[in-house]
């Protein structure tokens, strides 16, 4: 007779040892499908629903929340400029569970991109939560506010997504860089915010031009602001980058 351990090794329980052997055959095959066993993976950029794959030993979770976009900037007069500070980037989760913990399906819900300004001093939309059920939550990177038309202004940027539950790491989202305006130039620090799955967008152009910003780095960045220089029409802003969800399982 044999039974099994709760990570699924079998082990034998008879007295009988002239089937030893048999035992022990058993016991390096289940061992050797628990080590190299077969991996399934799910990558979610949408939301929908994971359902737990047979024979499933362990499951490892990973969870991007999305970046928020920039805000637009306001058209400018002699001697004036605006620049809008950039988006947020998004939390970051991941986390091991059992099959007994996920159940046989979550509902995933991947966070979508915070929304441009619009032209003007307009603000940008925060970034979506994602989400793997109740397991893990993360939180999106603020969108910011728009750049106003002045000869000397600060306008500060969005923290980074935080906030979020469940998990055994996390990291929080980037903050935007700040939207600044001296002597009438605009002071292009206004990158986009980092994320755990997707790097800083830079600041953009030359500092006397109108420029736009740049879309947030997949996955989950914010977008970098735009920014104008003296006697230049309103620009808008940029879209910050989606989350995802990854789901990785073990099987035996």
């Amino acid at each position: 007779m044999t039974a099994n351990t709760s990570k699924g090794i079998t082990y034998p329980q008879s007295t009988d040892h002239t089937r030893i052997w048999e035992h022990m055959q058993t016991l390096a095959t289940t061992a050797d499908n628990i080590i190299f066993g077969n991996i399934d993976r799910q990558i979610f950029t949408s939301s929908g629903t994971w359902t737990r794959p047979a024979n499933a030993i362990r499951i490892f979770v990973q969870v991007q929340a999305a970046g928020g976009g920039s805000g637009g900037v306001a058209a400018t007069g002699a001697g004036q400029a605006a620049c809008a500070p950039g988006g947020a980037g998004g939390e970051y989760a991941e986390g091991w569970f059992t099959p007994a913990a996920t159940g046989a399906g979550v509902s995933v819900i991947v966070g979508a991109g915070g929304t441009p300004g619009s032209a003007g001093a307009n603000a940008g939309g925060d970034g979506g939560q994602s989400t793997f059920g109740a397991l893990i939550t993360c939180n999106g990177g603020g969108g910011s506010a728009g750049g106003t038309a002045s000869a000397a202004t600060s306008i500060g940027a969005p923290n980074g997504g935080t906030g979020g539950t469940g998990g055994d790491f996390r990291v929080a989202g980037g903050d935007g860089g700040n939207g600044q305006v001296i002597g009438g130039v605009p002071v292009k620090y206004n990158n986009g915010g980092y994320a755990f799955l997707g790097g800083a967008r830079r600041a953009s152009g030359v500092a006397a031009s109108t420029t736009t910003g740049f879309n947030g780095y997949p996955y989950g960045g914010g977008a970098s602001g735009p920014a104008n220089g003296a006697s230049q029409a309103a620009v808008a802003g940029s879209t910050g980058a989606s989350g995802i969800v990854i789901v990785t399982t073990f099987t035996a």
